[in-house]
């Protein structure tokens, strides 16, 4: 082989590789976009700033038509709820499973004998509201402020799977 079909045969290799890797990365800028990526409005990204300056690992998503903000502060795991004009909807924080109201406890082992609850949280919604969850293997069961049930919320199979995957990567 000569030095120019050398150097054409290097330039072909160079180019599919530079294709290939704009190819991949085109795959997983479209993936970030289908899953919410980082385009939630100005207003919602300064309310979540102002709220929590000292917020870490802030993922954005969209849920129906407003945007959710998941995140960690003060190594507790959180997420907040914007509409598109940047007004917080509801604030969620991860609560030790102990600190759940005395009547969730009671009514999960009467209804739910024998099995774990996986996470718990305290749901604060924009009057103020507190509502307590507990994520059980069937989905999510929710309570007041005082521990009486509202209703269980069974999540999507496929919104399931993603949070199964996401901590199964935590491992």
């Amino acid at each position: 082989m000569n030095t120019q079909t050398k150097n054409n045969t290097k330039t072909k290799i160079t180019m599919k590789k530079i294709m290939l890797a704009a190819a991949v990365l085109g795959v997983f800028a479209v993936s970030a976009m289908a899953f919410g990526g980082d385009d939630a409005p100005a207003a919602a990204k300064t309310k979540l700033t102002s709220l929590y300056p000292n917020a870490t690992k802030v993922k954005w998503g969209k849920e129906d038509a407003n945007f959710e903000a998941s995140f960690e502060n003060a190594k507790v795991e959180m997420s907040c709820l914007f509409d598109a004009a940047g007004t917080l909807l509801e604030t969620e924080s991860e609560i030790e499973i102990s600190a759940l109201p005395k009547g969730v406890t009671d009514y999960l082992a009467k209804n739910y004998a024998g099995q774990k609850i996986k996470e718990a949280a305290k749901i604060i919604d924009a009057k103020n509201v507190t509502i307590f969850e507990a994520e059980m293997k069937e989905g999510d069961i929710l309570f007041d402020d005082k521990g009486n049930f509202i209703k269980k919320v069974v999540a999507p199979k496929e919104k399931k799977e993603d949070d199964d995957d996401e901590k199964d990567e935590k491992k």
